[in-house]
């Protein structure tokens, strides 16, 4: 049994009647449901010619629907190719193109420009936010009688484009083992079980959502409320109904905003799960506070799943993303990937069966990212405590993660430069209470133009995905720089955050 879609539907209740899903709406779903739409859509896009390993780019809001949709692509061994709602054409273009998709599903305004931009001409499906669209429609007369692909285990389930530093994307191949690796690891690291009620408000174009938070209640057979969007208040009235909550930092700082925010509210909780960016000390402590727990901060990345946690039960290091999970290997390493004694700081590397297979179309790329003795180098620098705790202490090339989501900026300064008027740019992050960090530009005027920022975030709005575009845009005279002419962004971040 290698189909992760097989140990899901293992992991069911004898009595296929139960729940397994809530959406925000209150309309329940069973488990008995779960299989036959998923099983209608693996029998749609089969008669649609699509075969194993073909790839399904899918870009659409978050609803049970698409749910459903990507466990119909894990039963029929078709690859997941999710992509953020927030990219725009010219950034759609880019992913069609790349991973020729035999068929794409997204919402009806964009339906009639996916040829054109995909260029391979692929079969094209609408879904709404609410359900409704041709994907719905034409699946309805297909069988709920599906047999579930028997597919290798290093065959590919999910494409997961990550930021390039150069500008173009990455396509992160993850296979059917590591995402049921994975998620075994943390089912038991997290102890979930059929008890549990899970609080989905993340979006499931990430990792977090889509593979962590989805995996980890369906293949423990716990139970999904599911929320299309974060809301700090409507999050507070099903805290009540639910034991897990999984979010990022700007989660929890918009629900240490709320004053409904209580522990009487969350009385039924056991665990609050923190990533895709870094917790500040801060939101840890007022937390805890408030709550009388301690968020539980983990680490991971689209090439690897989780890598690390704090544990359920033990100390939860604030400023720290915990220990190893069983079965991971970390190590930090310097230059030359040699490893470092505890407290050295240097690059954060890892191995073991949650790593990813490489970049799509890329080998020359995934021969770099690998050591010769076969380790991941995640571009992340960090260090060891006494104790095992992994710290992060700073990213390589300059990555940017706001809100959850990574930013490189070489993408934008690319866009920048591009303007008229404009001499040369720097973007960097800066300390920012909700997201993490914000997206910030510094500008270079030529000589004799007068720029104006407002034009400059207006433009950009039209190119860029919304959680691309700075949020605020700085004009200077010039860019400090080094004896070898490279740009100080350590001097930018100092002068900015």
């Amino acid at each position: 049994m290698s189909n992760l879609f097989s140990y899901i539907a293992s992991a069911a209740p004898s009595a296929l009647g139960d729940v397994v899903l809530t959406d925000d709406t209150g309309q329940t779903y069973s488990w008995q449901g779960l299989f036959d739409e998923s099983a209608r859509l693996a029998n749609l896009l089969l008669d649609a010619g699509l075969g194993r390993g073909d790839r399904v780019a899918v870009q659409v809001e978050k609803s049970p629907e698409s749910l459903f949709l990507y466990l119909a692509c894990l039963r029929a061994g078709l690859v997941y190719l999710p992509l953020n709602t927030a990219y725009q054409r010219a950034e759609l273009s880019y992913f069609l193109r790349d991973a020729t998709p035999r068929a794409v599903v997204c919402r009806a305004e964009i339906a009639a420009d996916i040829p054109a931009l995909a260029e391979a001409s692929p079969r094209v499906f609408t879904l709404e936010a609410g359900g409704q669209g041709t994907l719905r429609t034409q699946a309805a007369p297909c069988s709920t009688r599906f047999d579930t692909v028997d597919v290798a285990a290093d065959d590919l389930a999910a494409i997961i484009y990550t930021s390039g530093t150069t500008g173009r994307s990455k396509g992160a191949m993850v296979t059917h083992s590591n995402l049921a690796s994975n998620a075994k690891v943390l089912i038991d690291y997290w102890a979930f079980s059929r008890g549990d009620v899970l609080l989905h408000a993340l979006p499931i174009f990430h990792i977090h959502g889509l593979f962590v938070a989805n995996h980890c209640a369906l293949l423990s057979g716990a139970r999904m409320i599911w929320q299309s969007k974060f809301d700090a208040a409507a999050v507070i009235a099903q805290l009540p109904h639910a034991t897990v909550l999984m979010g990022v930092p700007t989660f929890y700082t918009r629900l240490l905003d709320q004053p409904s925010f209580t522990r009487e509210t969350c009385a039924g909780m056991r665990l609050f799960i923190s990533g895709s960016a870094p917790l500040l000390v801060e939101t840890f402590v007022a937390f805890e506070r408030r709550i009388g727990q301690r968020i539980l901060e983990r680490y991971g990345m689209s090439e690897a799943g989780m890598i690390t946690s704090n544990p359920l039960e033990g100390e939860r290091k604030a400023g720290t993303v915990g220990l190893p999970l069983p079965g991971n290997q970390v190590r930090i390493a310097n230059d030359e990937d040699k490893p470092l004694p505890t407290g050295g700081v240097g690059g954060i590397q890892i191995r073991g069966p949650n790593v990813f297979k490489g970049y799509w179309q890329m080998p020359e790329k995934t021969r770099e990212e690998f050591t010769v003795d076969g380790w991941f180098r995640t571009g992340d620098v960090g260090r060891f405590d006494a104790a095992g705790y992994l710290s992060i202490v700073g990213r390589a090339k300059d990555l940017i993660i706001t809100g959850g989501y990574n930013v490189y900026p070489m993408e934008i300064e690319l866009l920048l430069d591009d303007l008229p008027g404009v001499l040369e740019s720097a973007v960097i992050g800066v300390p920012h209470k909700d997201f993490g960090e914000a997206v910030t530009a510094i500008v270079v005027p030529r000589n004799g133009v007068a720029l104006d920022s407002g034009e400059i975030l207006a433009r950009l709005k039209q190119l860029l995905a919304n959680y691309k575009v700075p949020k605020q845009v700085f004009i200077v005279d010039s860019l400090p720089r080094n004896a070898m002419g490279k740009v100080q962004k350590n001097v930018l971040r100092e002068r900015y955050g």
